[in-house]
């Protein structure tokens, strides 16, 4: 099955603007989460943390997108010390882009959020891999496993 391009996009984040094409070259880690300092998504940032150095020396990037607002994201990243960019989506873009929105079911009730994802985008920017419904213990680690192998 060929691989797809992945079409470029611009976000704001906690490092500035980011843009997919700003990476060409290197693997780049997109992690979709449902909301800055809730604990599954605590857990999983602090993983990619603690993972960071392993993900530089294989030359990729890693950043975490949710519909957090910017303030939001830089006092999570601050709390943790993501040494990666947060990126904000409040329009939804980059969750439509990945198609990441289900509804899901929070105390009995339908609500309409990010179902936990992640993709690599390779280093000639085609999808190189993606994790839906992503379990959250040694997820990073799976991650990181795959980027080794690119």
């Amino acid at each position: 099955m060929a691989q797809k391009a992945v079409e470029d996009f611009e976000a704001e984040s906690t490092h500035g603007t980011f843009r997919l094409s700003d990476h060409a070259g290197h693997p780049v880690v997109l992690y979709f989460y449902p909301k800055d300092s809730t604990p599954g998504c605590t857990t999983e940032g602090t993983q990619f943390r603690d993972l960071y150095e392993k993900f530089l020396k294989q030359g990729a990037i890693v950043a975490g997108i949710s519909r957090d607002s910017l303030k939001s994201h830089q006092n999570f990243s601050d709390k943790m010390g993501f040494p990666f960019p947060l990126l904000s989506d409040p329009d939804e873009a980059l969750c439509r882009q990945f198609d990441v929105i289900r509804m899901k079911n929070m105390y009995g009730k339908q609500v309409r959020g990010i179902e936990r994802s992640t993709f690599v985008v390779g280093k000639d920017g085609k999808l190189a891999r993606e994790w839906r419904k992503v379990k959250v213990p040694g997820h990073a680690r799976e991650v990181l496993d795959f980027v080794k192998t690119l």
